[in-house]
């Protein structure tokens, strides 16, 4: 008997275990692609996206038991090595940022430009307009 719970305990233990690292891997994958979605980010909805992950990734706190810290040291991973692949070259963030400001502006600008009820082709304007958003 005693030796069945001892089974018990160690299948719990590693299902724990399994599930922790599944939760880890989830946890490190939605700060890549909030980091990879959001770079770029114009409205602050998602600029608050992106700087969630990017606090995340560079605190140095282990407090808690999903910190950046503690995902790397539960997943195998140097920090380091993460932080570098998941920012990269952060240089062109600024440039990235105004370029699609720009592009969405020249969008709506466009679609005015096109969308007119006078004119007589205002029907293909508008199928234009619609793709170009």
């Amino acid at each position: 008997m005693n030796k069945q719970i001892k089974n018990m305990n160690a299948a719990d233990e590693n299902i724990c275990g399994i599930a922790r690292k599944e939760l880890a891997t989830g946890v490190l994958k939605q700060a890549a692609a909030d980091l990879r979605r959001f770079h770029g980010a114009t409205s602050a909805v998602e600029r608050e996206f992106y700087l969630d992950a990017y606090r995340w990734l560079t605190a140095d706190d282990s407090s808690w038991p999903f910190s950046f810290l503690n995902v790397c040291h539960l997943l195998d991973l140097t920090p380091e090595t993460v932080r570098e692949e998941l920012v990269g070259n952060m240089s062109l963030g600024a440039f990235s940022y105004w370029t699609r400001r720009c592009g969405r502006a020249a969008s709506k600008l466009l679609s005015h430009v096109f969308i007119d009820e006078g004119n007589p082709n205002s029907a293909e304007s508008r199928t234009l307009a619609q793709i170009s958003q």
